[in-house]
């Protein structure tokens, strides 16, 4: 057990070629960081916002109509129903938030006024204030699809999909989904795991992620089989209420931090 505990995800600043993938990293269920993996990409460039890439996404695919998470806990985004909902808005007008929040964070003390103000705005909110441009703190979008080989309809954001290149390593896997994440930089997702492999792209910014391997469940206390979040931790991070979660006093001890730059990828194993 302390050994399934203590596994320590790799670093690779050359690629590997698909069998070195499956043989060497994909085999072992640990997590492996590719730097610099996705620099060859189009979105690489093009959707750099600091070079125009909020008015090229704009653009391109503005008119599309995405699914955005609306939460009453931001900057961090819980997985409990309770604490979202889930709202329908053009593409263009998530892209206004992303550039009211540049231009905010660009003036002097912006970003905390701006963040401040929204602060105790966020319960009463509705989906004509949200598409006015009131509440661009408490939104964010999550798994937006480009590509989904099993549910075609569901895709928002097929135009982007040339902008985007399979890594050499995953050239010969069958790819589900490509899915977009895009926030400011504040935001936070609840701890949560997956039951497939994914492998994370940071495009453009930078983005910590704290990993567990599996066997570490009973530290992160899983919300009930019965609801929406089933996947996500019960427990905050920040201030994790120990009275209720006592394991959760361990948890950071098997933990692992991993912090992507721009062009960097992830490969976060099924579980993790």
């Amino acid at each position: 057990m302390e050994e399934s505990l203590q596994l320590q995800f790799q670093r690779f600043e050359q690629l590997p070629s698909p069998t070195e993938f499956a043989s060497q990293i994909e085999s072992k269920n640990v997590p492996a960081v590719f730097n610099g993996c996705i620099k060859d990409w189009k979105a690489f460039v093009k959707w750099n916002p600091a070079t125009g890439g909020l008015d090229y996404l704009q653009e391109r695919v503005g008119s599309s109509t995405v699914e955005a998470m609306l939460s009453k806990t931001a900057p961090v985004f819980y997985g409990d129903i309770r604490s979202h909902e889930r709202v329908q808005l053009p593409f263009s007008t998530f892209i206004d938030f992303c550039k009211q929040n540049m231009r905010n964070t660009d003036s002097i003390g912006g970003s905390l006024l701006q963040s401040e103000r929204h602060q105790d705005a966020v319960t009463d909110v509705d989906q004509d204030c949200l598409l006015s441009g009131d509440v661009p703190q408490q939104i964010y979008l999550a798994q937006v699809p480009i590509m989904n080989s099993e549910d075609r309809e569901r895709v928002q954001l097929e135009g982007l999909r040339e902008d985007i290149q399979t890594p050499t390593f995953l050239e010969t896997k069958e790819l589900a989904s490509v899915n977009l994440w895009m926030n400011n930089a504040q935001s936070r997702s609840s701890t949560h795991y997956d039951p497939h492999h994914n492998v994370l792209c940071v495009v453009t910014g930078s983005k910590q992620v704290v990993l567990w391997p599996p066997s570490a469940i009973p530290f992160l206390y899983p919300m009930p089989v019965y609801g929406e979040a089933s996947n996500h931790s019960s427990v905050a991070l920040e201030n994790p209420d120990l009275s209720l979660y006592p394991r959760a006093k361990c948890s950071m001890d098997y933990s692992q931090k991993v912090i992507l730059q721009a062009g960097d990828a992830l490969f976060i194993p099924e579980g993790w």
